[in-house]
């Protein structure tokens, strides 16, 4: 059985998918009415409101709900719609943790030694405002916190939403480019939206979702895009922040640079050309075979005897 077969093992009913569905995005839903229906001014005045709180103590706030709602999303899936966690997880009899550290690993590679090479060429806009005492309380508050909030999303994301959608729609290609647009839209509410610019994030967003619904696919589980997810946002909060960010914290360093981004050299080239080259490492290192079919072939209902898997309880 691939990856979005699991939800067959379970109760699939459609009142099951769209309550379980409500409850658990609320949080995202409410986010991108907030966003579309806010005056800009309101935004502004949101987020000016919040940074009155200490970074660390701010960034937990927006953090626990996480959370309670990836709790949540686990107990519906157990007892509303009857099958294990470890279905939502992978295709594979146990969780693969080694997949979850080398993209955790392949990411914060990437990410420090791009900023560390930009840095050596002009540290200009980049200051240096390491406090141990501030940094260890956003350190220990990001490894708590954060493996539920990347959680959430990649559970709901490409686990829940995917696979439902893929038994609904009986196809792989709609749930991937779909929850891949549904992660854009979630984040419409970030403030780097409207200090960049709402379609130049989108790209990125999008593009993100589509790398990791990519590697869900192709590799029949989630543990790739688990640790793809919290080496990106562990180090986009510990390493460098910036006031026009969704992730305001006492870093290692700030850009003080005015709020912009680059369509060609920091969108699309990391979407066009950085994810693919990742995705070609991952697929030469896991084997990855018959991308069309996995990426685009039907979904049918297995056998019944395939539906139990060895080591799942």
């Amino acid at each position: 059985m691939n990856y979005i077969q699991q939800a067959y093992k379970g109760q699939r009913e459609l009142w099951m998918f769209i309550i379980t569905t409500i409850l658990v995005a609320g949080i995202f839903l409410v986010n991108f009415v907030f966003y579309l229906f806010s005056d800009p001014s309101d935004l502004e005045a949101a987020y000016e409101m919040m940074k009155r709180f200490p970074s660390s103590l701010n960034l937990a706030f927006n953090l626990i709900p996480f959370a309670f709602l990836l709790g949540l999303l686990f107990l519906l899936v157990k007892f509303m719609h009857q099958r294990s966690i470890l279905s939502l997880t992978t295709a594979r009899s146990k969780v693969d943790f080694g997949r979850v550290f080398f993209s955790f690993m392949m990411i914060a590679v990437f990410t420090l030694g791009t900023f560390f090479i930009g840095y050596s060429i002009d540290s200009s806009e980049i200051v240096y405002q390491f406090d141990l005492k501030k940094f260890a309380i956003l350190f220990l508050v990001s490894i708590v916190l954060f493996p539920f909030q990347i959680g959430l999303e990649e559970y709901l994301f490409r686990g829940y939403l995917m696979q439902h959608l893929g038994v609904l729609v009986k196809n792989k290609w709609f749930p991937l480019i779909f929850t891949s647009i549904l992660f854009g839209i979630a984040h419409s509410a970030n403030p780097e939206i409207g200090a960049i610019g709402f379609w130049k994030m989108m790209i990125f967003y999008v593009g993100t979702g589509l790398l990791l619904g990519i590697m869900t696919l192709m590799d029949d589980g989630l543990e790739l895009a688990l640790g793809f997810h919290l080496g990106n946002n562990l180090l986009a909060s510990l390493l460098v922040t910036a006031d026009w960010t969704a992730l305001q914290t006492d870093a290692i360093f700030k850009s003080t640079a005015e709020p912009s981004m680059s369509l060609f050299t920091e969108i699309l080239i990391p979407v066009l050309v950085v994810y693919p080259i990742m995705l070609l490492i991952l697929s030469k290192r896991y084997g990855w075979k018959n991308w069309q079919e996995r990426l685009f072939g039907n979904v049918s209902e297995p056998p019944k005897e395939n539906y139990k898997i060895i080591g799942e309880q």
